[in-house]
């Protein structure tokens, strides 16, 4: 969301009264997500690149000050583990050659000597496959 106050406001308006408004993102800021080792890369070959470690709810604790401040009540925070299972490196890679989300654009972005070169430097930092990545979400909700 661009202002995600006024998205959770937003969210929090169409809701039924006393009901919940939920969000839940990756731990981008902790580095503990399954996109961990594209922004690695990525920085290793521009250290200005625009991760997403600094988007609206990517650290502990932040999910639950935006619900806050949009105006929801009884706020709760939780952390959801994952174990993102992937049986091969290209299943891991192909989303970003979507063009989805931050990940994907900045692929888009690259010409196709550096998109390779990035991921080769992916393969060399992810286990060999089939690989499990250990993950971690922060979730948050609050009353309406």
């Amino acid at each position: 969301m661009a202002d995600p106050v006024v998205g959770l406001r937003e969210m929090k308006r169409v809701t039924s009264a006393r009901g919940i408004v939920a969000a839940c993102v990756w731990d981008h800021a902790g580095e503990r997500t399954p996109l961990a080792a594209f922004w690695q890369a990525a920085r290793e070959f521009d250290p200005e690149v625009h991760d997403e470690s600094g988007l609206a709810g990517a650290r502990e604790g932040h999910l639950g000050e935006l619900l806050e401040n949009a105006g929801l009540t009884s706020v709760r925070e939780t952390t959801f583990r994952a174990s993102v299972q992937f049986a091969s490196f290209d299943e891991w890679w192909e989303p970003f050659t979507l063009g989805v989300g931050p990940a994907g654009a900045h692929s888009q972005t690259l010409d196709e000597p550096a998109r390779e070169e990035l991921r080769a430097r992916c393969r060399q930092l992810l286990p060999t496959a089939p690989f499990t990545l250990n993950t971690v979400a922060w979730a948050a909700r609050g009353i309406a």
